[in-house]
Formats: C-alpha cells, structure tokens, sequence
C-alpha cells in the first residue's frame, strides 16, 4: 500500500479513514483518464512558484496551493519529489476530510478521490511541508474521460503575506506530545497562524517561511535578510519579482531563532544592533510594498515568555520606525505558551484568532 495515507496524531477532527491505492504506472496515458495540464487556464495558483517551465511547475514554499474546479466523479495529482514532502489535497472544501499525501520519490500520481457525485467540485493542493524540503514539480491533475475543468472565480480578494520561521511553517504544529516535531508528517502549514488568519480574512495567502530561520542568527548560514527576496529558497542566485504580486498586508514574526543562538555570536549583539537590524529588514520589505500595512509580531514560544527582552526589541523597532514617520506599521505580541514544543493546532488557532482580530480592529474590514 502506498502513495497516500491517513494521518492520526490524536486530533480526531484531523483524522482521514481512506482506503490507499496503489500507485498508478502511466495513468495520465490510460484512455480512461485525461491529463489537466499545469498550464491549463483554470488551475488558480498561489504562492511563489517557478513557472519557468510552465508545464512542471516548481513548488518550494508551505502553503503554496493550486486549484480547480471540475465536473466529474474521480480527481488525481501528479506529483515529481524526493520522498520527503507531504501535501493535503482538499475536495469541496471539506479540510476535515482532506486527504494527506505522504510523496514518493520520482513522479507518481495519487489518488484523492473516486466515486464522487457527478457534479461541479472544487480541489485543493496545499504544499503542508516547507521550504527546508526540497522543492516538487507539479505535474497536473487527471479526471476521468468524460469530465472537464470548470471555470473558476477570479481572484480578487485581500492579499497577505507572512515572513516567518517554523512557527509559521507550521513545524510539529500536529504532535501534541511534543516528541516528534521534526518528523515532517506532523508539519502542516494549512494548520499554521497564517493560513488560518488568511481563511479567516478571506484572503489571498502567501508564505516565506524556513524553520530554522532568524534575522540575525539562524541555526544554518543563511539568514532571512538574505533568503526573503528569492523564488528558490535554496538558491542564492534565485530572484523573485516583486511586480507579480503585491500584499495589502505583510506579517513578520521572527527572532525566536535569533533569541537562542545569538549568545553564539562572538561578538554577542548588543541592543541598538539588535533593533537596527530589525528595522533595516522591516524598511526592506516596506521598499517592495510602500502601501501594505505591515504588522510586526512575536511569539508565542519562548522569545514572548515574560521577562525576555525580544518583545522590545520589536516594540522599539516600531516605534523608531513610527517616529521617523512610517506609517502602517503595527506590533503585536503573541502571548507566551509554555509547551513542550512548537505550538500546536490550537494554540495556532488562538494566535491566528488574535491576529485577524487586530487586523480586522486596525485596518477596519
């Protein structure tokens, strides 16, 4: 048995009881089926995806989707990886029901979803794994003969952006126990602060995130000041176009990383640097989106806890930023949740109610 499979981690309403299919040996040449192209019109892409290729699109980042709408009764995706990404594969928008496909390596097709009622549905492919993953090429959908591809609504809904480390990657945000964070299967960024903000603002969601990743310190030689502007996470040379798309609002929530490793450097950081660097990345990011509302936020693992200097920092650096008269820009600090490990579906769920709450208040929408 293979390809895909259900994941329960002791989260009931995460639980998917399906029966695993065999992997399919050139399923998209059977006669039985058609291939939906990647570069078919009525796919909806979100995230920053390598389209160089228009046909075998690269997908780096968690969170990164691709929809469509069909009519038919069976709904298939193709996928080239190394084995070590997992994506949820939503039908009519039932996440309950989603099914979790646990990749293989080379390019194999999964199943999602057989006998359904013929009639109009929507499918999701949700990248759960993040950018510290090697990236999937997408190799489209398969419907059967007779179906086809409906069309689907234009996108013109409030766009988000988040920058961000494994919190909101959604690192381990599926094991409760706290002992298995770093096994991918239990990485689901569909379940991270940002994408449930984003559902619940009805918006349009993008994520640079890399567990791992701080803006001064990460626990690899690479920082986000250096990783924020590429399309490939893991390319240097990699250059993303800012002119493809523009947030109305941009979240950063990071130095949790940078709080534990920075009395590695030698020499340790002192305050003002600390905060300079800080704002020098926030000024960053206000070049590429003078309009966005930028909100700058921490927490909830131990950066936040009390008595720790890391709130400040953030909070200086908004307010030096505001005295020099940038506008837009908001701080917010996620309560502090003493847990075991990153924070889980519900204490996302808690951040993620405090964030669109203060962005619905500030922004009044």
């Amino acid at each position: 048995m293979m390809g895909i499979k259900p994941l329960c981690m002791g989260l009931v309403f995460l639980c998917v009881t399906i029966q695993c299919t065999e992997r399919k040996k050139t399923i998209d040449s059977n006669q039985e089926y058609q291939l939906i192209s990647p570069d078919h019109k009525g796919l909806v892409y979100s995230g920053r995806i390598d389209f160089s290729n228009p046909k075998e699109p690269i997908l780096y980042w968690a969170g990164t989707s691709v929809a469509a709408t069909f009519q038919g009764t069976t709904i298939r995706v193709k996928l080239e990886d190394n084995g070590e990404n997992y994506y949820k594969a939503i039908i009519d928008g039932d996440a309950a029901g989603a099914i979790e496909i646990d990749c293989h390596a080379g390019a194999n097709t999964y199943t999602v979803a057989d006998h359904l009622e013929d009639r109009p549905h929507t499918i999701e492919l949700v990248r759960r794994t993040d950018s510290t993953s090697p990236a999937t090429k997408f190799l489209g959908f398969l419907i059967e003969r007779n179906g086809h591809l409906l069309e689907s609504p234009t996108n013109d809904r409030l766009k988000i952006e988040f920058y961000g480390n494994s919190i909101t990657s959604g690192h381990g945000v599926l094991d409760e126990s706290g002992e298995n964070n770093d096994n991918r299967a239990t990485w689901d960024n569909y379940y991270a602060y940002g994408a449930i903000t984003s559902r619940a603002l009805n918006a349009d969601y993008r994520c640079i995130s890399m567990s791992g990743i701080g803006i001064i310190k990460s626990w690899y030689p690479l920082t986000m000041p250096e990783m924020y502007n590429r399309l490939n996470p893991n390319d240097k040379n990699s250059r993303w176009d800012f002119a493809l798309w523009t947030p109305d609002v941009v979240v950063i929530n990071l130095f949790q990383n940078d709080s534990w490793l920075i009395e590695q450097m030698d020499p340790v950081p002192k305050e003002k640097e600390i905060i300079d660097v800080y704002k020098n990345f926030v000024s960053i990011i206000r070049g590429h989106y003078p309009e966005a509302s930028v909100f700058c936020v921490l927490g909830n693992m131990s950066a936040a806890e009390e008595g720790s200097p890391w709130p400040g920092y953030v909070e200086s650096a908004v307010g030096q930023l505001r005295d020099l008269g940038e506008k837009n820009l908001f701080p917010l600090i996620f309560p502090y949740r003493k847990t075991k490990a990153h924070p889980t579906v519900v204490e996302q769920k808690e951040m993620a109610d405090m964030l669109a709450s203060y962005i619905k208040t500030t922004l009044k929408i």
